[in-house]
């Protein structure tokens, strides 16, 4: 059991721990004497964070904690989650930092690890670092001592990797899009990205001031972007949150396309090229009406637990490359070793442009089984789980619902609540079921 790490990383609330200095300090100093031991040759690792003001903070004592294992810092300063999976391997370096609380406001913050491959920590390696933060820190003598370099050229080098994901003609020339890039790690990235491939791109959420990010902006505030979309005539929205490893989309009527949708999309479009291979991870939170559509075109899907974790778990046990969550990760392991929001939107435009589509055309052909969610407070879930009554409800609604619908009844992994999600071919009809089953539950 791990006692610190979660399904991705250590988070909280600053100031509390263990998201404090001295904890990050320590932090900082085991995850250098386990990922960086070269032998005689002094290790490396890049550390990069959004754009919250305890950033500066937390940068800090990581490096302390590095400098004093004998370990050097790159420090790349805001730069996306993905941007530095990529600046890891680029570096050659032993792991890789990157200090976000991704969706949530400033007032948190957390400390997620990559492997020196760009991909997460193993529970293992998770639960070496754990066994040394219960032991004394020991700084080594001076001349053993590791360095920090700052990486001026970070941003330019990741803006040319998203670049090159698409082909060398691609071109977004004609194309007019609004950016959301909620006062996060993307702020002075993405514009460039989209506008040196020829669109015309507006942009929102790139004043971060340290208490601004995600702040009624990004993939998980989406209002604001729908309204300029209309506003401004555009093509489309496009939606990143703070740490930019999650994407969503808007159409030209300013209707949201989710990250079902979009890994929808881009699987539809590598099945009718002939490039497909293997199949698509989901979650148990996947809409049914991606998992029958995928069906149609022959290309296997299975759910994942959530959490992109489990997703990237999945698509290496399968050997697949495209996986992802309602929420908006979405990973192309062709193109990056995780979730990445600019890579994976690009990888849209791509399919869209080479159909001579809009995506308010392609969503108008692809709508999703509305879906209704509940969260009900209980004071404490198992047994209500465990229920007969709650069992024989689910059974009666999902007979009823027959293959025109489905139901997930699970508990939170971090409030007193059990999640009831029903889909329906209709809204209503959702609504009523998911109500019945919370009801019993009340």
């Amino acid at each position: 059991m791990r006692k610190y790490f979660g399904t991705d990383g250590i988070r909280g609330t600053v100031g509390q721990f263990p998201i404090t200095p001295e904890f990050v300090l320590k932090l900082g100093w085991a995850a250098g004497k386990v990922l960086a031991q070269n032998g005689n040759d002094r290790g490396k690792v890049v550390i990069g964070k959004d754009t919250r003001i305890s950033g500066y903070m937390f940068e800090s004592v990581l490096e302390a904690g590095l400098t004093a294992a004998g370990v050097d810092s790159l420090l790349v300063g805001p730069m996306p989650t993905p941007a530095v999976a990529y600046l890891t391997r680029t570096f050659r370096a032993d792991a890789g930092i990157v200090i976000s609380a991704s969706h949530n406001p400033f007032h948190d913050n957390g400390i997620k690890f990559f492997s020196k491959d760009g991909t997460k920590l193993p529970d293992g390696v998770e639960l070496e670092i754990e066994a040394l933060l219960d032991q004394e820190m020991e700084t080594l003598p001076s001349e053993l001592l590791g360095k920090a370099y700052r990486i001026e050229d970070a941003a330019a080098r990741y803006i040319e990797f998203c670049k090159a994901s698409v082909p060398n003609d691609f071109s977004l020339k004609g194309m007019k899009i609004v950016l959301d890039c909620a006062h996060g790690a993307a702020y002075h990235i993405a514009p460039y990205v989209f506008k040196e491939l020829g669109a015309e791109v507006m942009s929102m959420g790139t004043s971060p001031d340290g208490l601004n990010i995600n702040l009624e902006r990004g993939a998980t505030h989406t209002g604001p972007l729908a309204e300029k979309v209309i506003k401004e005539n555009a093509d489309l929205g496009i939606a990143f949150d703070g740490d930019a490893d999650r994407v969503m989309m808007i159409d030209g009527e300013g209707n949201l396309v989710n990250g079902d949708q979009l890994i929808l999309l881009i699987a539809q479009a590598a099945k009718s090229s002939g490039a497909f291979k293997g199949g698509v991870v989901g979650t148990l939170m996947t809409n049914m009406a991606v998992e029958k559509k995928l069906s149609k075109l022959d290309i296997p899907f299975v759910r994942a637990k959530v959490g992109d974790r489990y997703v990237m778990e999945e698509l290496k046990a399968n050997g697949w490359t495209l996986g992802g969550e309602s929420s908006g990760h979405v990973i192309c392991l062709e193109h990056n070793t995780t979730g990445d929001g600019i890579i994976a939107a690009l990888q849209v435009l791509k399919t869209l442009k080479f159909n001579k589509l809009s995506l308010l055309q392609w969503t108008k052909q692809n709508t999703l089984f509305p879906q209704t969610l509940i969260n009900v407070k209980v004071k404490e879930a198992k047994p209500v789980l465990e229920s007969n009554n709650l069992k024989e409800k689910v059974t009666e609604v999902e007979n009823e619902l027959n293959d025109a619908g489905r139901v997930l009844i699970r508990a939170s992994g971090t409030e007193p609540l059990i999640r009831v999600m029903v889909e329906a071919d209709t809204l209503d009809l959702s609504k009523d079921k998911a109500e019945k089953i919370a009801a019993i539950i009340r």
